[in-house]
């Protein structure tokens, strides 16, 4: 018998750099925010200035203890990448030109760098 494999890839339409649209859960709105790092294997990205909560640390010698505020991963699904041109939310496709794969805006068609 053979075994089940995943049919996950982990072929993601974000990168680290990338300006994204929040569009669901608490840090839903239409600013637009970069993307600090993305989790390939989680499917999961970290925005700045989203999805933000408080991480306790402990008083140390050096450290008196403090409440922090980090960003914590978004799932992907979550994040909708901003259109170059118009600076809405659009869908992206993928295409080769020149040789390289590029990804373009569904929206307006012009490539995502």
């Amino acid at each position: 018998m053979k075994s089940v494999t995943s049919h996950k890839t982990n072929k993601l339409h974000i990168k680290k750099g990338d300006k994204v649209l929040v569009i669901a859960g608490s840090s839903k709105g239409d600013t637009v925010r970069e993307v600090k790092e993305v989790f390939p294997k989680k499917y999961r990205a970290i925005v700045e200035g989203a999805n933000i909560a408080k991480k306790h640390t402990k008083p140390t010698a050096d450290n008196p203890g403090a409440i922090n505020e980090i960003e914590m991963p978004i799932h992907i699904s979550n994040l909708m990448l901003v259109d170059p041109k118009s600076g809405k939310g659009t869908r992206i496709g993928k295409k080769i030109e020149n040789g390289k794969n590029v990804r373009y805006s569904k929206k307006s068609g012009e490539i995502i760098k």
